[in-house]
């Protein structure tokens, strides 16, 4: 007799993953956030003295004349770092990525498709693999919409394009780099936000922001060679993180902004006269001339920090400016979320929180950590619904940056992956599509997209294959493995990040500084590099 078991229960959006004897335990706390025990929540890092007040993207407030020649000395800049606004999604525990999702192809790019056995292992049946017709739709499984092919069912792509313009997905376009990593850890270095600092993002309020109070600011580990430390990440994941980071002080409160900009202008140029009294270059025997200390440092701080002092309450006096919850594009009736979306899901206004600090400028970088997408047992259907959730979130990202008329770079990573059977879930979620079984590292990519506001970034077409071999970074053998001698990044996660870092640099036309900003890399020559740049640059100079 045979005996037939039920599909796996789809587990609620939120509900913890709880993998059978054979899968280890949950220990650490990269292991209860990949298994969704624990929630993924946002980091900030916090700034420099002399970058504290400074927004790359809002117009300055109006000081005074006589001050407004100060604020270049004192460090406070219109459009402070200028560089791309970057983001990273880490979704943790080993998602799919590829096949399902983002198509991954062979040598020729993503329309080099695989085998028929090689989508299987990504997910698809042989009846919806790419290259076919939908017989429901009349429609190619393949959708090439934002730019980078998707598959046409792809959770991924259903999120994004329910938070996207038709105008905004028109000037969307991206990569997928072929690039295996370690299944269930966090001790792959995939996090490159510090290597976008390097490559000079920064914002006004903090340098980074990120998922967790760890050197990453994630669920993965930063590459060693990149951490710089005086940036380390602080949580953030919701509108009070980002509203805690400015205290205007009391003054704002007890006076109008326009009265306390005034009284914090004076007091500046008292002490400037009161500076010009004193010279620090001679001795004065009266201890009663000498009670600043003639330190540079110290002249500069007292001279320039009414004038920052000044410049922040004029541009933060108001804490709802920097509040996500109250931003009108971003949730209400004209917002990307509806109000009882956003109310109803914490993942939403963390990704809120985040993208509004980074795309406003408040921010240089950050990541938004997702856990519970070690779903391989739970059927197809948990996976999928969480996918779509991650996709709405990405969605979201891109839309918030088009409204903002500023372009993007956002990156998506997970830790590991994992591969299909042949049983199919035909529950409404699971969409007659194969369960996630187990874990295969074999099966992993990232992928990146990026937004221009001038138009789709157009990509690169040198070297052998064009265009659609700098769409796709490596590539997949017909089995569906990474053919790991197929780029740099293919079998090494430190090489991931730099190929990502390269790309970012490369947005700016600044690819030729890789080799002065990351001497020790391991991208090879010069014509390597450009085997692995995506697009060509969206951007010249500074951005405003």
């Amino acid at each position: 007799m045979i005996i037939r078991k039920a599909p796996p229960r789809q587990l609620g959006l939120d509900e913890p993953i709880r993998h059978a004897a054979a899968h280890k335990r949950p220990v650490t706390r990269r292991d209860f956030l990949a298994q969704g025990f624990a929630a993924g929540v946002g980091t900030v890092v916090a700034p420099t003295v002399f970058g504290l007040f400074a927004s790359p993207r809002a117009a300055m407030a109006a000081l005074s004349p006589d001050l407004e020649a100060l604020r270049a000395t004192c460090g406070i800049e219109v459009l402070g770092a200028g560089k791309i606004p970057f983001i990273c999604i880490d979704l943790a525990g080993g998602a799919n990525m590829v096949g399902s999702n983002v198509l991954m192809g062979g040598p020729g790019g993503q329309l080099d498709f695989l085998s028929t056995a090689g989508y299987g292992k990504l997910g698809l049946p042989g009846d919806m693999v790419p290259g076919l017709i939908d017989p429901t739709t009349g429609l190619s499984f393949t959708n090439s919409t934002l730019g980078l092919a998707f598959h046409s069912d792809s959770a991924f792509l259903r999120g994004i394009l329910e938070k996207v313009s038709p105008a905004t997905a028109a000037s969307i376009n991206g990569a997928v780099i072929a690039a295996q990593s370690e299944n269930d850890t966090g001790n792959n270095p995939h996090n490159p936000m510090y290597g976008i600092y390097h490559a000079g993002a920064d914002g006004s309020l903090a340098t980074l922001i990120g998922s967790r109070a760890s050197d990453s600011g994630g669920n993965s580990m930063a590459p060693a060679g990149m951490i710089d430390l005086s940036v380390r990440p602080t949580k953030v994941d919701r509108a009070t993180d980002v509203t805690g980071l400015v205290d205007t002080g009391q003054l704002a409160n007890l006076l109008s902004v326009d009265d306390t900009v005034a009284v914090m202008e004076a007091i500046q140029r008292i002490s400037h006269r009161k500076l010009q009294v004193i010279d620090p270059k001679q001795d004065f025997p009266d201890p009663k001339r000498t009670t600043v200390n003639r330190n540079e440092v110290v002249r500069e701080l007292v001279n320039c920090g009414y004038v920052k002092a000044a410049d922040v309450v004029d541009r933060f006096g108001d804490p709802t400016s920097l509040n996500p919850d109250l931003d009108p594009d971003i949730v209400g009736a004209s917002g990307i979320f509806s109000q009882a979306e956003y109310n109803a899901d914490a993942e939403f206004r963390k990704t809120a929180a985040v993208m509004k600090m980074v795309i406003s400028g408040y921010a240089g970088a950050g990541t938004i950590t997702m856990g519970g997408y070690d779903y391989h047992g739970q059927g197809r259907a948990t996976g999928e619904v969480r996918d779509l959730r991650a996709g709405r979130c990405m969605g979201a990202c891109l839309e918030y940056a088009a409204r903002r008329g500023l372009p993007l770079m956002l990156y998506v990573f997970s830790d590991g992956s994992l591969s299909a059977s042949g049983q199919v879930d035909n529950t409404a979620d699971g969409r007659g599509k194969f369960m996630w079984t187990s874990d295969n590292q074999s099966t992993a990519a990232s992928f990146f997209l990026v937004y221009n506001p001038r138009g789709r970034p157009q990509l690169l077409d040198t070297g052998p294959g064009g265009a659609a071999r700098h769409q796709q970074i490596g590539y997949f053998s017909p089995d569906a493995s990474v053919a790991r001698a197929s780029s740099p990044a293919a079998n090494n996660v430190n090489l991931l990040a730099e190929t990502v870092v390269l790309n970012y640099m490369a947005l700016h036309g600044e690819q030729g500084q890789f080799v002065q900003k990351f001497p020790r890399h391991g991208l090879g020559s010069a014509a390597l590099q450009d085997s692995l740049i995506a697009f060509n640059p969206i951007v010249s100079g500074r951005i405003s």
